[in-house]
């Protein structure tokens, strides 16, 4: 009788250092986000016109490689030719702004969804290729994408393009138009993080992981593959819809030649360099975009690429799994090191949904493995 109450009061301690380290840890990682949060929304104030121009390209940016992760890093898709979803977005924004006189807030949601349904109507055909003929595939649909553009001239204005006016400052609030741009790049990029966050974890989020690790065992459990595959498609593209849309408001101008197969392999390098089965990873990928051909223009003007291109094989030789990885591990070894040895795994940092292990997990169990 001794022996169990002494072993349920080790229970109950043991409980309670338990929860005592996962309240340390939420504490933990509610304030690492709220801190980064409050930073991004602080640098307006401290940073010119063309920095804020600059990070904004790299919010949206990062909406577009959120959107290509979901289907590249947790679908097991490839895509050469989100540039064209990105186009997509950008000149529904263009034309029903400057043709009809929309409020561009209704065209950026129409960009999305309209990238939606081309995205899962594109993905439909795309059911029959996989791996290299996928990429094939989506390649050639960037390659047309600026031809296409250029024939529908009536609506898109052709090799001259379309101007646009910045979005203006609503209920006359003291900001600039480049800081509003900025933080309603932020608030996007937010809102997308977490719908991306909610989707992986939930039920569409495990069928999509599971059709990427067996898809012979996902059907098995009951998973359609096929709708399944090509509603990833049209969520990804859907992202990048509204980052195209987005993108046109920043810039002000479309036009087909900025919509060319480059943009399409920059997004997939951006989503390697950040990580590809990363939700955060996304930013790093975005901020290496954005930033990185600037500093490669500084270091040699003369060869530019050939110093991208270094940085380029640098990252992939120290970090193979992207940026996000490593900051992964980092905070990981932080957790342990402030909650102790039991502390909560890393995977659940804010840094990195963790679904993607325990899904594998399921999968190779689900297939017998």
């Amino acid at each position: 009788m001794a022996t169990a109450t002494s072993k349920r009061d080790q229970g109950a301690v043991a409980g309670g250092t338990n929860a005592g380290q996962e309240r340390r840890l939420f504490w933990l990682r509610f304030g690492a986000l709220a801190f980064l949060l409050a930073a991004a929304c602080a640098l307006p104030f401290y940073l010119s016109n063309y920095q804020l121009f600059e990070f904004s390209q790299a919010f949206i940016y990062a909406i577009a490689l959120l959107g290509l992760n979901i289907l590249i890093g947790y679908n097991g898709q490839i895509s050469l030719g989100h540039g064209a979803f990105y186009a997509l977005g950008g000149y529904t924004t263009a034309i029903m702004t400057t043709r009809w006189g929309i409020h561009y807030g209704w065209t950026i949601a129409a960009s999305g969804l309209l990238s939606l349904a081309a995205g899962f109507l594109f993905g439909l055909p795309a059911l029959r290729f996989e791996g290299l003929y996928l990429a094939l595939a989506t390649l050639a649909l960037a390659l047309a994408t600026p031809q296409v553009l250029k024939y529908f001239d009536t609506w898109t204005g052709g090799s001259q393009g379309i101007v646009l006016d910045k979005p203006p400052v609503p209920l006359d609030l003291p900001l600039n138009q480049d800081q509003y741009l900025y933080y309603l790049s932020l608030a996007i990029l937010v809102l997308a993080l977490i719908m991306a966050w909610n989707l992986l974890r939930g039920r569409v989020g495990r069928a999509m992981m599971a059709i990427r690790d067996n898809p012979v065992a996902a059907e098995t459990m009951g998973v359609h593959n096929a709708l399944y595959k090509s509603l990833t498609f049209g969520v990804s593209a859907l992202y990048t819809g509204i980052a195209g849309s987005l993108g046109v408001l920043a810039v002000t101008f479309a036009a087909p030649d900025t919509f060319n197969v480059f943009l399409s392999i920059d997004l997939l390098a951006g989503s390697v360099v950040g990580g590809v089965v990363s939700i955060s990873g996304a930013i790093f990928g975005a901020l290496f975009i954005v930033f990185v051909p600037v500093y490669a223009q500084q270091i040699s003007q003369a060869a530019p690429w050939a110093i991208l291109g270094v940085f380029l094989i640098a990252l992939m030789y120290l970090m193979p799994n992207g940026c996000a990885s490593l900051l992964h591990r980092l905070w990981g070894a932080l957790e342990k090191k402030i909650a102790g040895a039991s502390a909560i795994p890393a995977d659940l940092t804010p840094f990195e949904d963790g679904a993607a292990e325990e899904d594998q997990r399921s999968a190779r169990a689900a297939s017998g493995d």
